[in-house]
């Protein structure tokens, strides 16, 4: 395998799984069996302004005390895709605040999104005043409650 695989994902298929493994999804993007790390979904990004738009336009929202998270289904989905778009208002600070917010948010959003995300989606992550200071971890619970009060939560115990 490449480096940038094994890079981002840590780990290889074990001998003789690969066939099995990329049959657990219709995309093929898993790797099953005991001790292996799933391949994600692939994340792209939102960068135009009427993607932000369309996705606020659906009205489906979740506030925690570090994020806001917006959803809309992604029309042109192609299996095993979401995209991700990111912003902090002028209220959360001044620029090198906001880009630091931004950074954190994209770090979150790298360790969840592609494991627990429902594909088909877009998904705009929005700071909060608050994200600046809040721990990294606290920050990961976040995204997660949303995720899953959104009903986008996709995982190992999606249904609990």
């Amino acid at each position: 395998l490449s480096r940038k695989v094994l890079r981002r994902f840590g780990t290889a298929p074990a001998q003789g799984q690969g066939a099995a493994a990329a049959a657990a999804r219709p995309d093929g993007n898993v790797w099953s069996g005991p001790g292996l790390t799933p391949v994600a979904y692939r994340v792209e990004r939102l960068k135009r302004r009427p993607e932000f738009l369309r996705v606020a336009a659906a009205r489906r929202k979740v506030a925690t005390p570090g994020l806001v998270l917006q959803a809309a289904p992604w029309p042109e989905a192609v299996d095993g895709r979401l995209r991700v778009g990111f912003t902090a208002s002028r209220k959360v600070g001044n620029a090198v605040l906001r880009n630091r917010v931004r950074r954190r948010l994209k770090a979150v959003a790298a360790e969840l999104l592609p494991h627990h995300a429902k594909p088909g989606m877009d998904y705009v992550l929005i700071g909060r005043q608050g994200s600046a200071s809040r721990p990294h971890r606290a920050l990961k619970a976040d995204l997660e409650a949303a995720l899953r009060r959104i009903g986008a939560w996709y995982g190992e115990d999606a249904a609990a």
